[in-house]
């Protein structure tokens, strides 16, 4: 059977706890449905259950990240008969802990991110790792505690450089909330049959490119990185990309798109820097092992190596 999960996200006194204590005091979203809510955190608020509307709610106690087993996680929804679970969980424990070993039949429903935005900048320059793994899966980002003389495209700038599809919204007040508006137009025309990507656009592009993959169907473009050949790659075909960091020296990744090219495994340098002109493709290949953009070159050409070397957003 399905277990649908609502997980919500943030570090202390981010506002979680309120939320889902006001969620559970309501008829439309707690109908009847048996629930356990796992609490993976303490912070000053508490819940209250007598409040919670209906006796349907199970609440249990995870305090290490250790416990967060797929057996364990199983075991306590089998003991409280859950139909769905809610998960507040510790802004210091790593979210892949939790994806990794949540049970199979276990579906994430909804992830929501709580932020106090009186220390959002300060937490993010000083655990930026801690604040790009809550950014990275978030479908909205929930900024409490937000004040109109803040500078609102700061706060949009961090989020956007780690997720550019979540919804953003400001809370001034429990009943005076909005959502982020800010168009984020992308460092080249992409509307344009033929352009460029400069050196220090290739990360948005190449998010782009992967989010969007349709946009580019038939576009020409031109663009810097490294060639990559060789392996189980046939002769007309290379890998193209550049080494990328999302949000620190830790997890720098290379980051490429299939290419092809005629004298691909001749004239091409493993790991050499070329210019590609070429024509975008979304199709199936076997590298992607579904359908992807696939760059069938007009021109390739030796280049220097980009500044900065490592793409960043």
């Amino acid at each position: 059977m399905e277990i649908p999960v609502y997980l919500f996200t943030g570090f202390l006194e981010s506002g979680k706890t309120t939320f889902i204590q006001e969620a559970l005091e309501g008829e439309d979203f707690n109908s009847g449905e048996r629930t356990l809510l796992l609490m993976c955190e303490e912070g000053e608020e508490e819940y209250h259950p007598s409040k919670f509307f209906g006796t349907n709610v199970f609440i249990e106690s995870i305090e290490e990240e250790e416990e967060l087993t797929a057996e364990y996680l199983h075991e306590l929804q089998v003991k409280h008969n859950a139909e769905r679970v809610l998960i507040e969980y510790n802004g210091m424990w790593s979210l892949d802990t939790l994806y990794l070993n949540m049970p199979d039949e276990w579906l994430t429903y909804q992830e929501m991110l709580f932020i106090d935005a009186r220390t959002f900048l300060t937490y993010n320059q000083n655990m930026r790792q801690l604040m790009f793994d809550k950014l990275k899966s978030a479908e909205l980002v929930v900024f409490n505690r937000f004040t109109r003389d803040m500078d609102k495209p700061e706060y949009h700038k961090v989020v956007r450089a780690v997720n550019r599809k979540n919804q953003i919204l400001y809370e001034y007040s429990k009943d005076d909330v909005e959502f982020d508006d800010i168009v984020d137009p992308l460092p080249f025309d992409v509307e344009a049959d033929e352009f460029a990507i400069g050196d220090d656009a290739f990360a948005e592009w190449y998010r782009d490119i992967n989010e969007e993959q349709e946009k580019y169907d038939g576009k020409t473009i031109t663009v810097k990185g490294r060639s990559v050949i060789g392996g189980d790659l046939p002769d007309d075909k290379f890998v193209f990309g550049r080494h990328v960091m999302t949000c620190c020296v830790e997890d720098i990744q290379f980051a490429g798109v299939v290419c092809k090219w005629a004298n691909a495994s001749k004239l091409l340098e493993h790991g050499g820097w070329v210019t590609v002109t070429a024509k975008v493709k979304v199709e199936y290949d076997e590298v992607y092992g579904e359908a992807g953009p696939v760059l069938y070159c007009l021109k390739v050409e030796e280049a220097e190596e980009a500044h900065p070397e490592v793409a960043q957003f």
